[in-house]
């Protein structure tokens, strides 16, 4: 698999947007209302989709759900624990890690749904439906929470109010009930979703300035090792752990050294935080993931297959 390929098209898309925020008339107050029409309308609708689209059966994917889970549960308490660590912490601004954290544990479903197909087909893409179903409205919730406690706003309040919240549970709920999008709304929803994966990419890259990522170096490497290297790893213990098969090792070791979301610089954005910073996490991110992806499907060969 070509992963330069398959990443590259984030990438162009989060450059474009820096140079045309830089060098054009589209400055930074265009992109502040691209950011609340992403942030209210686009994002929602793509995940609503991305969820709905593919049925979930849970009890054919129990150990992949507890492996999911588990993963999730693991890079939240790494990248929550980082302000306590004894070297580290003191190195760390408190209101920067709250906008920081959720690199290390979201990622950027599209890439999810594009490579899981090419590893794995069909059963790919229900394999990663479900990882995505389950485990997006808990890294949303992980990603509001520190904000939303380090800003002392009402972290309930923030949670039904959040767009993102609201669409992931309620495309949940939606697919185990066995709701379905009319034929005749398909085609405009699946053209909102592609329609926010470009502004939102772009949208990143207009607020981008790799330079604040200098004043946040101890951080900056924290979440992304985390993201990169070690999630990848737990996937491999979990893999041999709950016993999965191979299909589901190679689904959930990718989904672990995804990159992550670009949706993060969105919502540091809009909840009043360094998004510039959390942008250029964002396209570091990317660019890794040209490596960790490879390295993650290569853990997947450690196992023994009969």
């Amino acid at each position: 698999m070509n992963y330069a390929e398959l990443l590259a098209p984030d990438f162009s898309l989060i450059l474009l947007g820096f140079l045309l925020c830089r060098y054009t008339a589209l400055n930074r107050a265009v992109w502040e209302q691209a950011e609340k029409l992403v942030f209210f309308v686009f994002f929602p609708v793509l995940l609503f989709h991305s969820i709905v689209k593919s049925p979930l059966d849970l009890s054919a994917t129990s150990g992949l759900i507890m492996g999911g889970l588990t993963l999730a549960a693991s890079g939240i308490a790494m990248t929550y624990v980082l302000p306590y660590l004894p070297w580290l912490g003191a190195r760390l601004d408190r209101r920067e890690h709250a906008a920081c954290a959720q690199i290390g544990f979201r990622f950027n479903s599209f890439i999810a749904l594009a490579m899981a197909e090419r590893l794995a087909g069909p059963e790919g893409l229900l394999l990663i439906a479900v990882l995505i179903g389950v485990c997006v409205p808990i890294f949303n919730m992980a990603a509001i929470w520190p904000m939303a406690r380090h800003s002392q706003t009402n972290f309930g309040r923030e949670l039904v109010r959040n767009p993102f919240i609201i669409a992931t549970v309620s495309g949940l709920l939606a697919n185990l009930l066995g709701f379905h999008i009319p034929s005749w709304l398909e085609p405009s929803v699946s053209r909102i979703g592609a329609g926010s994966l470009a502004l939102g990419l772009m949208a990143a890259g207009a607020g981008m300035r790799l330079g604040s990522m200098k004043e946040a170096k101890a951080l900056s490497v924290a979440v992304l090792l985390i993201k990169h290297m070690l999630l990848p790893l737990v996937a491999l213990f979990l893999s041999h752990a709950l016993g999965l098969s191979k299909a589901q090792t190679l689904v959930l070791l990718a989904f672990s050294a995804l990159p992550t979301a670009p949706t993060a610089y969105v919502l540091a954005a809009r909840m009043g935080y360094n998004g510039p910073l959390v942008a250029g996490l964002v396209t570091l991110s990317t660019l890794m993931g040209l490596l960790s992806l490879p390295f993650a499907i290569a853990l997947s060969t450690l196992r023994p297959w009969t």
